[in-house]
């Protein structure tokens, strides 16, 4: 919940003028909640628990311009917020990993700092893409996820024909299959090309000139470490796997690093969080509806208005080559 006029006018107060006010009731949250909300340099009005708010008077009425609460939303609290006039009250948190979990805590904060960067148009809240330590993952920047589903197997193997295996990229890819035809497809997109195609059966890493094709039977989610979690449960809704379900992860998780491309297929998965793709700065193509056995599924995307570019499967292999190119050419120093 906010006030669209009152966030206008906090965005021209300094950074520490602004006060914030932590409710949570897990002791491990608030302490998450406090370090990401120094972070940001913004002042800590308090950190403290539903029942902790309660008693203490003082706090009564005080000026509080944002509300970050993890608690039961109940009578007291929407009595407070309003009484302290705040300029928004943002509700619900994902669990904060451990501050040991370097990595994923990391991630967690960096995607609440987004929340509140967007919301007060402050940009220099968000820090910099997250830096992948040396090893098995170390050669790739980018990852590309890939989402098709009827007439999408020759599309996408045209796709993998025209790029090079040798770009510094790591594909993944979603398709709606026949559960006892899915093992068949990665012979079908190896064929005549350098790229490695498996389908995932545990959790592992991301790596340049791999095509990781997610199960049919079971969710994934990434990490911002390059790890893909194999989940011991089932697809949630009608399509399996689930693309705007990953789409959502993984532009979550690696923002600007990530091209997502959607080929042929039937009906609109993949178009359900779009306005968040563009809120992470992650790139989003599709083939060209006219060139698909099935045009549903990319020109829903089209009819978004998302879309960044359309074109055929090699077309889509250039531009990504292109855009690597240019990416790699404007970081030089």
């Amino acid at each position: 919940m906010k006030d669209n006029a009152r966030i206008l006018a906090l965005r021209n107060k300094h950074k520490e003028e602004i006060k914030v006010m932590v409710i949570a009731e897990d002791h491990h949250q608030r302490t998450a909640f406090s370090d990401t909300v120094r972070n940001c340099g913004f002042t800590l009005v308090g950190c403290m628990s539903r029942v902790q708010l309660q008693k203490n008077e003082k706090l009564v009425g005080s000026a509080i311009d944002i509300w970050l609460i993890d608690s039961e939303y109940d009578e007291s609290l929407v009595a407070a917020t309003a009484a302290s006039k705040s300029v928004a009250v943002l509700i619900g948190f994902s669990q904060a990993p451990y501050l040991n979990e370097a990595r994923q805590y990391a991630k967690w904060q960096r995607k609440l700092k987004r929340k509140l960067a967007q919301m007060l148009a402050l940009p220099i809240l968000v820090d910099a893409p997250v830096q992948r330590s040396g090893g098995r993952d170390a050669d790739w920047h980018y990852v590309v996820f890939l989402g098709a589903s009827m007439g999408g197997p020759s599309a996408i193997k045209e796709f993998l024909d025209n790029l090079s295996p040798t770009l510094p990229v790591c594909l993944l890819l979603a398709h709606h299959f026949n559960k006892a035809m899915i093992g068949t497809l990665p012979r079908i997109l190896n064929r005549h090309n350098d790229w490695h195609c498996q389908i995932i059966t545990s959790s592992q890493r991301l790596q340049a000139g791999q095509c990781l094709i997610a199960p049919i039977d079971k969710q994934i989610v990434c990490d911002s470490t390059g790890r893909v979690i194999l989940l011991e449960q089932d697809w949630a809704g009608e399509y399996k796997p689930a693309i705007g379900q990953i789409l959502k992860n993984t532009s979550d998780v690696y923002g600007s690093e990530l091209i997502n491309i959607i080929f042929s297929g039937m009906g609109n998965d993949g178009s359900q969080y779009l306005h968040l793709i563009q809120d992470n700065n992650s790139q989003l193509w599709v083939q060209d509806p006219s060139l698909s056995a099935c045009p549903s599924q990319p020109q829903a995307i089209i009819d978004s208005g998302y879309c960044d570019f359309v074109g055929s499967p090699a077309d889509l292999a250039k531009k990504l080559t292109d855009y690597i190119g240019e990416r790699a050419t404007t970081s030089l120093p």
